[in-house]
């Protein structure tokens, strides 16, 4: 709580006004990231600007860092899983306020929409998503630098700096007692592979499923068919280390995917579960992978 009302007393005196911080901008791709002073400019209308407590690495940061062709431009401001507190708010901002603590996403929610509103879709065609470098309403950015040189946006959040500037429609407010550092991962990769198995494919309890790859994602989808009542949960990945951190999200059975001998995969995922698995989560992103998957899925 105090912290919520320092923060909300910085708001009185910053808000409307643009701010000096730090940032670490992508100057050029894969080179190292410059640390340096920056503006940030006060939130326009369905806008808030909000200090960032935490921020993760997503491996897509790391893709678009080292893109050097379109849809890549520079200099940007990168990042995209975090967590923070609204510093101030724009015109036309309804149920947040200076000192909330919020967690910006890249994908928007009006809730007005069709698409919206339906609990088959959370894809808004209000405020759709583009691999955009500006804000979402508007091709401007909130960013520049001591000498007036705008820096572009990542993914509507550019986490990668002290103030940032996102739309209403792109946060959700969360308790202020969650760990910032636990999250900042709720942004994009948590959100992600719980979604997947929970809201999406919509994992029946009693079911299997196969899971390939380990990482953020593929651990989120894990922990996803737990809460869905997966009664096997097979984890697919070439580090045997990832079985007992996969066992904690719910993972009761590991394939070493460079130790199978002479049979793929898919035919020892066949084997697991007597002919092929009730959902298959590909959370690697080869296309090889993603033949496997399919693979190993039980036919219907």
């Amino acid at each position: 709580m105090e912290q919520a009302q320092v923060h909300h007393q910085l708001g009185a005196h910053t808000a409307g006004k643009p701010i000096r911080c730090r940032a670490a901008v992508a100057r050029a791709a894969g080179e190292p990231l410059v640390i340096q002073d920056i503006i940030v400019q006060p939130p326009k209308e369905h806008e808030i600007r909000i200090r960032i407590v935490c921020t993760s690495l997503c491996h897509t940061d790391i893709s678009f860092w080292k893109l050097k062709d379109p849809p890549a431009c520079f200099p940007r401001i990168m990042g995209h899983e975090a967590v923070g507190i609204v510093e101030s708010v724009g015109k036309s901002v309804d149920g947040l306020a200076a000192g909330d603590t919020v967690v910006p996403t890249c994908a928007a929610y009006c809730g007005e929409c069709a698409d919206c509103e339906s609990e088959e879709s959370n894809l808004c065609s209000k405020l759709p998503f583009k691999l955009s470098p500006w804000m979402l309403r508007e091709e401007t950015s909130r960013f520049s630098d001591l000498n007036g040189e705008v820096l572009y946006h990542f993914m509507y959040v550019s986490s990668f700096s002290e103030y940032t500037v996102v739309d209403a429609a792109l946060v959700a407010k969360i308790d202020p007692s969650v760990p910032p550092n636990r999250a900042c991962l709720l942004s994009c990769g948590v959100s992600t592979g719980v979604g997947a198995a929970w809201r999406a494919a919509k994992v029946k309890a009693g079911s299997t499923v196969a899971i390939f790859g380990l990482g953020a994602v593929g651990l989120a989808v894990a922990e996803g068919a737990r809460l869905c009542g997966a009664s096997k949960i097979i984890g697919i990945d070439i580090n045997p280390d990832k079985f007992e951190i996969g066992k904690k999200f719910g993972i009761t059975d590991f394939i070493n995917s460079g130790d199978c001998g002479n049979k793929s995969v898919s035919q020892v995922v066949k084997e697991m579960t007597s002919g092929g698995a009730d959902y298959c989560f590909e959370c690697v992103g080869m296309p090889s992978v993603m033949q496997q998957a399919y693979a190993c899925c039980r036919k219907v």
